[in-house]
C-alpha cells in the first residue's frame, strides 16, 4: 500500500514538474511553443522509471546504496570545487558564467562517475574512519562460507545446501572459478570432466533460489603472487567467514592461520551410523581379507567391514556380530564375526542392524 501511495504522490510531482517545465520560456521556444509534448515527456519518463521498479524484483541493497553515496560525494566535491573556481570567473559576465557552468556539468559527470564506481569497487573493504570511532563493514547473520575448488568439484554441497543444512551466503571466489575454468579446458580428459563438473554444481547453486551464492572478484595485496590455497585463507580472514573443503592439506593450512574450517569428508563421517560391539549386522562378503579366514565387506556408505570367517562366504550376504570399531583419519572400520549366511548371493551390500546387544 505504501508503494501504491508513493507511485501516485511520484506521477503527481511528475505532473507538477511537467507544468513548471512548459513555463520555461527556453523550453517554449525550443519546443516551437507545443509546450503540451514537454508535459507528456515528463510523465512518459514518470511511468518509466516506475516501469523499471516494478519488474527489477531482485534489487541489490549493496549496489543502490553505493550508487547513492558515491553520487552524493561527486555532487558535494562537484560544489565545492564549484566555489573554489568561481571566482575565476567574473559575474558579470555572461559568457564566463555560462563557461563555468559547462565546465561545473562536466566536472560533476566525471566526479560522479568515478566516485561511484570507486565505491561498488571497493565496497567489500569499505572502512569509513573518524579519529577513535571507526565504521567498518559488518556481516549481517551467519558467517559466509567460502567455497574451494575440490568441494565444487566434488558435488556434494550442492546436495546438502539444498537441504537447508547450510543457510549461509555462499562465496565463491573469482581466483577459484578461474581455477575451475582451466581445469575444465585441461587436455587431460579426466581433469576436463572434473572441470565441466564442478561448473554443473555451481550452475546448480546459482539456479536454485534459496540459495545465496556470490562471486567475489577482488583481491587484497597480499593474495597477489600467493597460492590459491593462501588466497582462500586469506579471503575467508578478510571476510570473517569459514573454508567449506574437502582438501586434508587446505583444512591443515587454514587451521594454522585460525580460519575455521568445514570438511565435508568430517561431516561424511559423523553422520555415518554408529555401531557398538554386540551389535548384528548384514553385509555382503566381497574380498578376501588380509588373514587366512578374513573376509571383507563394505556398506552402502563405503564403511569397511573386516569379517572373521567370512573367507568361505564371498559374493554371500550374511550376518556378521560386530567385535570392535575402529576409527581413522581415512574413516571407520568395522570388524565382525561371522555368524550365519542370509539366504546366498547378494549385489545389495545393505546393512539391517538389529541393535542386539550382546
Amino acid at each position: 500500500m505504501a508503494l501504491i501511495v508513493l507511485r501516485i504522490v511520484f506521477i503527481l510531482v511528475a505532473a507538477g514538474v511537467g507544468i513548471t517545465v512548459i513555463q520555461v520560456d527556453a523550453f517554449r521556444s525550443a519546443l516551437q511553443d507545443q509546450p503540451f509534448w514537454a508535459f507528456v515527456g515528463v510523465l512518459v519518463l514518470a511511468l518509466a522509471v516506475i516501469g523499471i521498479d516494478i519488474f527489477v524484483k531482485n534489487k541489490r541493497y549493496d549496489t543502490i546504496s553505493g550508487v547513492y553515496f558515491g553520487l552524493l560525494v561527486g555532487l558535494s566535491l562537484t560544489y565545492i570545487l564549484g566555489l573554489i573556481t568561481q571566482v575565476w570567473f567574473p559575474a558579470d559576465n555572461p559568457g564566463a558564467v555560462t563557461a563555468h557552468r559547462a565546465l561545473q556539468l562536466v566536472v560533476g559527470m566525471v566526479l560522479c562517475y568515478s566516485c561511484i564506481s570507486l565505491v561498488l569497487q571497493t565496497k567489500d573493504d569499505f572502512r569509513f574512519i573518524i579519529p577513535y570511532v571507526e565504521f567498518a563493514k559488518e556481516v549481517k547473520g551467519p558467517k559466509p562460507y567460502v567455497l574451494d575448488t575440490s568441494i565444487v568439484i566434488d558435488g556434494r554441497i550442492a546436495d546438502v545446501v539444498e537441504t537447508g543444512f547450510f543457510d549461509n551466503v555462499l562465496i565463491m571466489p573469482r581466483f577459484v572459478l578461474a581455477e575451475l575454468q582451466g581445469i575444465a579446458d585441461s587436455s587431460d580428459k579426466l581433469k576436463r570432466s572434473r572441470g565441466r563438473r564442478g561448473l554443473d554444481i555451481l550452475n546448480r547453486l546459482r539456479n536454485n533460489d534459496q540459495v545465496d551464492l556470490k562471486i567475489h572478484d577482488r583481491e587484497t595485496p597480499d593474495m597477489e603472487g600467493q597460492p590459491v590455497d593462501m588466497k582462500l585463507v586469506l579471503l575467508a580472514k578478510l571476510l570473517e567467514g569459514k573454508i567449506v573443503t574437502g582438501d586434508y592439506n587446505l583444512n591443515k593450512v587454514a587451521k594454522l592461520h585460525n580460519v575455521e574450517v568445514i570438511n565435508l569428508n568430517e561431516i561424511a563421517n559423523a553422520l555415518k551410523p554408529v555401531f557398538l560391539p554386540g551389535e548384528h549386522l548384514s553385509v555382503r562378503i566381497v574380498k578376501k581379507g588380509e588373514e587366512d579366514s578374513q573376509g571383507v565387506g563394505y556398506l552402502d556408505d563405503g564403511t569397511m567391514i573386516v569379517v572373521e570367517g567370512g573367507r568361505e562366504h564371498i559374493n554371500s550376504q550374511v550376518r556378521i556380530l560386530v567385535t570392535s570399531v575402529l576409527q581413522t583419519s581415512a574413516g571407520r572400520m568395522i570388524f565382525g564375526r561371522y555368524e550365519a549366511n542370509e539366504g546366498g548371493p547378494s549385489g545389495g551390500g545393505q546393512k539391517t542392524p538389529a541393535n542386539t546387544s550382546a
